[in-house]
């Protein structure tokens, strides 16, 4: 190579690690930041295609999460564990693998219907890492037979761990955005309970904040009628009447019931795939995909459910349940101290009513001289010849006697 070419391939490689620092510095979402370095790739090596596969740690999967030529089903929903096809030996041995010509040969090699893998010639990938912790794979690919030089090869390992610092600490940055979010969320509900607002716009309260912290396409709180041994839809965000018209379930019947039953959380990858669930065209009516439902407790009573669907398909982590969870027994606690205070209230009426007609019998007692049952059942058919209450017409004696020792 002669010297000048080589000065300007310095200067291209020196332009390139300059754009790149630059964005890494300009505090772009993680999704943003991905896009600008796929197109700065797809340019530095004249490729045909360029994906970013990042590291799901608490799982073991590379999960496709940027690409030059979207498929929008194929991001976030094709996986692969570390050591699975090119792009997992690629994360599994830390280091590049360029496939100059006949990729889909190779026995690494795995394809996938959704990327149209086998129309591609040359393959190129290489690890993204982080203080040599793999944070995820790059892969370049083109249709004809391409020779990587180990320049471009060493220049992209180069960006790639920048790409990998900068996207360990924004993954970092959102950790603790999406905890600040739960526990304003947890703060949000403790709120609403305690606050003087009616069970049910509490309850719709709950569903909205759950849902924006939860990312739910839709999200909704299911009661359970002892009595009918069902589960209704008691409140949600959506205002989908496909939703919203549902048959209600028996407890034990689709993921719901089960949850009630089993007094536990269950995760669903896919709907609209499983066995269990009771409507799956309703889901893919509403772009609906995976599930996390949870029981809401009372001690050992399930009283509901709270479901949060999301409309790309999603593995629920252990902290999401468990906020999600947490939710869900302040609402149920909720529901206890509405139906409690309910209760209290319908006690104290019960006594004051009693208390009332024991005054207005007594007058009848002395006034007609007939004995208590017969003083109690004439009350009581006055009740049901006007279509008042007991309580009504007892104050109605008691007021005509007051009237009379006045008058």
């Amino acid at each position: 190579m002669k010297l000048k070419e080589k000065l300007e391939q310095k200067e291209q490689e020196l332009r390139i690690l300059h754009e790149v620092a630059k964005d890494i510095s300009s505090n772009l979402e993680l999704k943003d930041l991905l896009g600008r370095i796929v197109g700065m790739v797809m340019n530095l090596l004249t490729a045909d295609s360029c994906l970013i596969y990042l590291y799901d740690k608490q799982n073991g999967e590379l999960i496709l999460t940027a690409s030059s030529n979207p498929q929008e089903k194929a991001l976030g929903r094709i996986k692969l564990k570390i050591g699975e096809g090119v792009t997992g030996w690629a994360a599994k041995e830390k280091r590049p693998v360029a496939l100059p010509r006949e990729a889909y040969k190779d026995q690494r090699f795995k394809s996938f219907t959704a990327l149209e893998e086998d129309k591609y010639e040359a393959f190129l990938s290489i690890p993204i890492l982080s203080k040599d912790e793999i944070v995820g794979v790059m892969n370049v690919r083109n249709m004809e037979e391409h020779c990587y030089p180990d320049t471009q090869v060493n220049l992209l390992f180069t960006v790639s761990r920048y790409l990998g610092s900068a996207i360990h600490n924004t993954i970092i940055y959102e950790e603790v955005v999406r905890k600040a979010k739960q526990l304003d969320l947890l703060s949000g509900v403790s709120r609403t309970i305690v606050s003087n607002y009616y069970l049910k716009e509490i309850l719709e309260l709950i569903v909205a904040m759950t849902a924006e912290v939860m990312d739910s396409k839709i999200c909704s709180i299911m009661l359970l009628d002892e009595k009918r041994e069902e589960l209704f839809i008691a409140s949600t965000q959506s205002l989908s009447q496909d939703y919203l018209s549902k048959p209600n379930l028996k407890v034990g019947q689709s993921i719901s019931g089960r949850v009630v039953l089993e007094k536990k959380p269950i995760t669903v990858l896919d709907v609209t795939k499983e066995s269990g669930f009771m409507y799956p065209e309703v889901a893919q009516r509403e772009g609906i995909v995976s599930l996390l439902s949870v029981p809401m407790l009372i001690k050992d009573r399930a009283i509901g459910v709270i479901n949060s669907y999301t409309k790309n398909e999603h593995r629920f982590r252990k902290e999401e349940i468990d906020i999600l969870q947490a939710v869900a027994n302040q609402a149920a606690a909720a529901i206890e101290n509405t139906h409690l205070s309910e209760e209290i209230l319908a006690a104290r009426e019960a006594l004051e009513s009693r208390k009332v007609v024991e005054r207005a019998k007594g007058i009848l007692m002395k006034e007609l001289g007939i004995s208590e049952d017969e003083a109690y059942k004439k009350i009581h058919r006055k009740s049901m010849d006007m279509r008042k209450t007991m309580k009504d017409i007892a104050e109605a004696i008691i007021l005509a006697t007051d009237l009379r020792k006045k008058a």
